[in-house]
């Protein structure tokens, strides 16, 4: 069967490479921004020196609305404000991270806004990704599994028995 591309619905290389770029960047900022506050500071603390940088926009503490759906997929609704603090930051090469936290950790978005904008640094992306990233990601797992674990000493199971009616 001999195919014409017309190039509608397909994707050049380089905007496939660029969308799975960003899907990965989303994957570790999602990672260190869910990470326990002490578990970043002591993974930074690991990596040793890091390069200088310079604060693009200091942290800053805002509100955010969280948007939910009646039974998950429903219509949308307004569930309420949560507060979120950011970050940004340039390495010297030109290289911006951002870092984005629930609450009002400004430690915590300082340092996910210098881990992104290493990891977007070819020296320093596999380092960073071994020591920090994945370090994290495993607590978290482990954290996740552990606590499934205890919920389900609480399950209850439920049955009903038929009468055995002639």
């Amino acid at each position: 069967m001999d195919r014409t591309d017309t190039g509608s619905g397909t994707q050049p290389a380089a905007a496939a490479r660029e969308q799975a770029g960003q899907a990965a960047r989303a994957a570790w900022l999602r990672v260190l921004a869910l990470a326990d506050p002490e578990a970043l500071e002591q993974a930074v603390g690991r990596l040793g020196a890091l390069p200088a940088y310079r604060l693009l926009r200091k942290p800053e503490s805002g509100m955010a609305m969280v948007r939910g759906r009646a039974g998950g997929t429903g219509a949308q609704f307004n569930l309420g404000e949560v507060s979120v603090t950011r970050c940004a930051v340039t390495l010297e090469p030109g290289v911006v991270g951002v870092g984005y936290v629930q609450g009002r950790t400004h430690r915590q978005a300082e340092q996910i806004a210098v881990l992104d904008a290493l990891l977007q640094l070819p020296g320093w992306h596999a380092r960073v990704q071994a020591e920090v990233v994945s370090a994290l990601a495993r607590e978290r797992a482990a954290r996740g599994e552990h606590e499934a674990a205890v919920a389900a000493q609480t399950k209850v199971e439920f049955f009903t028995m038929v009468r055995g009616e002639d």
